[in-house]
C-alpha cells in the first residue's frame, strides 16, 4: 500500500495544478475579453450614466437658481404692488376735492396697468428661460457620436 500513496499523491497534486492552470487561464480570459469589450465601446458610451447624471444634476442647479431669482423679482413685485397702494391711501387722504381724488386714482390706476404689463413681460421672460434651460438640457445632455 505504501507503493501507492506516492502515486495517490502525485495525482492528486498534479490535479491541484491543473484546476490551477485552468483558473489562471480563465482569470485571463476575463481579463482579456473585458479589456477587449472596453476597447470596442465607443469613448461617449463609456461614460454615459455618469454624463446622464451630471447633465442631471446641473439642469436641477440652474432651475432651482432660475426659481430663486424668480421668486426674489416677485417678492419685489409685490412689496411695490403693497407700496401703491399705501400711497394711493396716502394721497387720497391728503385730497380735498373730487377732481383731484379721481386725478389721483387715474394716476394710481394707471401705473397698475403698467404694472400688469411689466407682470406678463416677466413671466413670459421666465418661461422662456426655463424652457430653453430644459432646450439646452435635452439637447446637450445626451451623448453624441463623433467620427
Amino acid at each position: 500500500m505504501q507503493i501507492n500513496e506516492p502515486k495517490k499523491r502525485d495525482e492528486h497534486h498534479l490535479n491541484q495544478l491543473r484546476r490551477k492552470e485552468r483558473y489562471q487561464v480563465m482569470a485571463s480570459k476575463d481579463t482579456a475579453s473585458s479589456t477587449a469589450s472596453k476597447a470596442g465601446t465607443p469613448p461617449f458610451l463609456m461614460n454615459w450614466g455618469q454624463d446622464r447624471t451630471e447633465s442631471a444634476l446641473a439642469l436641477q442647479k440652474a432651475i432651482l437658481e432660475s426659481y430663486e431669482q424668480t421668486s426674489r423679482a416677485w417678492l419685489d413685485r409685490m412689496q411695490s404692488e403693497v407700496s401703491l397702494w399705501s400711497d394711493l391711501a396716502n394721497k387720497l387722504s391728503a385730497t380735498r376735492t373730487v377732481p383731484e381724488a379721481l386725478e389721483t386714482c387715474t394716476k394710481c390706476v394707471s401705473q397698475r396697468m403698467q404694472m400688469a404689463a411689466d407682470d406678463g413681460r416677466r413671466l413670459v421672460e421666465e418661461a422662456q428661460q426655463i424652457t430653453q434651460k430644459f432646450a439646452k438640457s435635452l439637447g446637450n445632455g445626451g451623448p453624441t457620436a463623433s467620427t
